[in-house]
This record gives structure tokens, C-alpha cells and sequence, in this order.
């Protein structure tokens, strides 16, 4: 049995301070509490993870990334480029997430992409030297600050489950578009991280159960 996460404690400052400003993140956090402890491994590691489990249920991905764990230890660019075709079909890679993991390691192996680097760059610098790489899209390079970096200001508004949660915290008709979640996570700067991992708990939570049967986004 997989043991449940702890309340991130890390993140009671910013939803103190997100209940403080807005009734409706109050009344939730009331109700939710704190997310769970998360986080991902920086580099190549947390990177290909976050790509293998794209678009697949969280026991999907969770299998997928156990296989490559125990081809590929440790988990290098280099190492996942000794991998062929098949060893990555077995392991559960389509094809197009062949191609993009084998991209974003020669990157890396090259030095194209200074995978390390990313920690002293700008949220929006370290975005765009991520979005470069073929098959890395805003989402990926905004979850990869979020979770890896620890980011504290990242608004990953493309993300689905965000955007349902949001349209219930909100009480909203219809689910907010890409401008509408720009409007509305602009009041909780400078914590909209702490703002999207409460939402992404408030759409998984027992109570509420937005996300059941849904794939994992993040």
C-alpha cells in the first residue's frame, strides 16, 4: 500500500494568505485544507517523468516510470539514449514520447539546453529555454518550475483540471478560457503556485471529486 501524502506545511503562509484575500479560496481551504506534499526531481529525471506520464492515468504513468527506473538507473540523458525503439515500447513510450525524451536527452548530452542552469534564470527565460526543445510545451516547462524548482508564482492556466477547479471555486457557468484564468489568477499573485496546488487538491478531494476517471495532467 502506497502510504497518503502529508499536508504540505510548506504552503500554509501562501494559503493563509490566499483565505485572507479571497471568501471563495477561504471557504474551500476551510473545507480541503492543505495539498499534499509534492514535488519532482530536477534535470533530466523530473523532466522525463513529466513527459512519460502525459496524457495517461496517474497508475499509467506510474507504471511507465517504474519501468524506466529499472532500465535506466540513474535516471541520466545519457542512459536513455542507450535505449533503443523497442526497449522504450516495452517500457510503455508511444512514439511521439520517444521521439521528444530522445530530443530533450541530446539537448542535455549536447549542452544545447544547460538543464542545471535553469535554477538562476527568470521564470519567463527558463519557459523559453525549455519551450526550445521540440515537444516541451508551456504546460511541461510550467509544471517542471512549479514542482522542480519550487517556483512560487507559476500560473499554469492551459491545464484542464485547473480550469475545472477554478470554474467551481468560482461558481462559474462555463469553464474559463485561457484569458478568463489570466484574469482570475491575477488577485493571487505572488502565490498563484500555492493558488494552482490547492486547486489541483480541491479537484481530487473526496468531497468535491472533479477529477474522477479523468487522465493526469498534473
Amino acid at each position: 500500500m502506497i502510504p497518503e501524502a502529508m499536508p504540505d506545511e510548506r504552503l500554509r503562509p501562501a494559503m493563509e494568505a490566499l483565505a485572507q484575500q479571497d471568501p471563495d479560496m477561504a471557504a474551500a481551504y476551510r473545507r480541503c485544507g492543505l495539498p499534499p506534499e509534492r514535488s519532482s526531481e530536477p534535470g533530466f529525471a523530473g523532466l522525463i517523468r513529466m513527459i512519460a506520464g502525459q496524457q495517461v492515468s496517474v497508475q499509467s504513468a506510474r507504471a511507465i516510470v517504474g519501468r524506466l527506473e529499472e532500465r535506466v538507473a540513474p535516471l541520466t540523458a545519457a542512459g536513455f539514449l542507450r535505449l533503443d525503439e523497442d526497449d522504450l515500447k516495452a517500457i510503455g513510450f508511444s512514439r511521439p514520447k520517444m521521439r521528444y525524451g530522445r530530443l530533450l536527452a541530446e539537448e542535455i548530452v549536447s549542452g544545447r539546453l544547460d538543464i542545471d542552469g535553469l535554477a538562476g534564470m527568470e521564470d519567463a527565460a527558463a519557459i523559453a529555454a525549455l519551450t526550445r526543445v521540440k515537444g516541451i510545451g508551456p504546460w511541461t516547462a510550467e509544471i517542471y518550475l512549479l514542482f522542480a524548482l519550487g517556483r512560487p508564482d507559476v500560473w499554469p492556466v492551459d491545464d484542464l483540471a485547473l480550469c475545472v477547479a477554478v470554474q467551481h471555486l468560482k461558481a462559474l457557468e462555463a469553464r474559463p478560457d485561457r484569458k478568463a484564468m489570466l484574469t482570475l489568477g491575477e488577485p493571487w499573485r505572488p502565490f498563484r503556485s500555492a493558488a494552482a496546488r490547492f486547486l489541483w487538491h480541491l479537484y481530487r478531494h473526496p468531497g468535491v471529486a472533479l477529477g474522477r476517471g479523468v487522465k493526469r495532467t498534473a
